[in-house]
């Protein structure tokens, strides 16, 4: 019988991307991958896509606002804007240098 990571679309013994969507900001997923490595990093979970005004050439992966039990980050670019939640121990500054560091 399968399990639920083998649908969830990526796991490791360190953190989980939980593949909910059909449509992602384009480039979303690898970053969130290799941020899941790291160790204080439970869960990333792509959420809610929409439309902004503005544009972003490239893409964007900002934290924004603590949530409970970790932190709100919004991705965008173009025209599009995507939420992700990540559960985590790590202080915002240590999430933001995390994020930069990961980026692809």
């Amino acid at each position: 019988m399968a399990n639920f990571h083998q649908f969830s679309g990526f796991h490791s013994a360190l953190g989980r991307v939980v593949i909910t969507h059909s449509t992602y900001v384009d480039g979303l997923i690898p970053w969130l991958k290799a941020l899941s490595h790291e160790t204080e990093i439970q869960t990333i979970t792509p959420a809610v896509i929409s439309r902004v005004r503005g544009r972003s050439p490239e893409l964007q992966l900002r934290v924004s606002t603590p949530i409970t039990g970790g932190y709100k980050l919004v991705a965008r670019k173009g025209t599009s804007a995507q939420e992700v939640f990540v559960v985590t121990s790590m202080s915002r500054p240590d999430l933001e240098q995390a994020v930069l560091h990961h980026r692809p």
